[in-house]
């Protein structure tokens, strides 16, 4: 079977999605030798700022 030739089904839920693609590779489904580089120029990504108290040989060993 050629690569990327099974047509996707229509999901009723992103339940249903998820499970479809946990039990299935997408090569079956989609063309990545065609596939192009997204770039998302103005996508920033969010940060949180945490406070987090660790041992001192741990952190000496990160």
């Amino acid at each position: 079977m050629k690569v990327g030739t099974i047509p996707l089904p229509a999901f009723e839920s992103e339940a249903d999605e998820r499970a479809f693609w946990e039990t299935r590779d997408s090569t079956d489904h989609v063309d990545w030798a065609a596939a192009e580089r997204a770039r998302f120029p103005n996508l920033k990504p969010s940060t949180r700022a945490t406070s987090l108290r660790l041992p001192v040989p741990l952190l000496e060993r990160i």
